[in-house]
């Protein structure tokens, strides 16, 4: 193998790695309402293994916090705005999400599949 061929193969190789690295990188984006301090839906269905871009839109008059103990989620959503967690990687299963605002009613469940 000549050098030039070399080099090609180093540097083909570096991009495939750099390539896959941004992938598994991306996130996938999800949305939620808060509506009459119910989120909507209550069960939202996410990729396993995969980052979560999870865009919290709070229709109510009121602040919110989303919170989860189950994958370290807590965020304070101010009355008609929005918010984005970022949730890391989750296994496939079911994780438990509040509003500690309105604990009886603000309820849901995120599914990793």
């Amino acid at each position: 193998m000549n050098r030039r061929t070399a080099l090609f193969s180093l540097v083909a190789a570096s991009f495939v790695c750099t390539a896959g690295v941004a992938v598994a990188q991306e996130s996938h984006e999800a949305t939620i309402t808060i509506r009459n301090h119910r989120f909507e839906p209550a069960e939202l269905k996410v990729p396993a293994n995969k980052r979560i871009a999870l865009k919290v839109v709070n229709e109510d008059s009121t602040s919110e916090e989303f919170e989860s103990k189950e994958f370290k989620a807590e965020k304070v959503i101010a009355g008609k705005s929005s918010a984005t967690v970022r949730i890391s990687p989750l296994k496939p299963g079911r994780y438990k999400f509040f509003g500690e605002y309105n604990e009886a009613t603000a309820k849901g469940v995120l599914v990793a599949e």
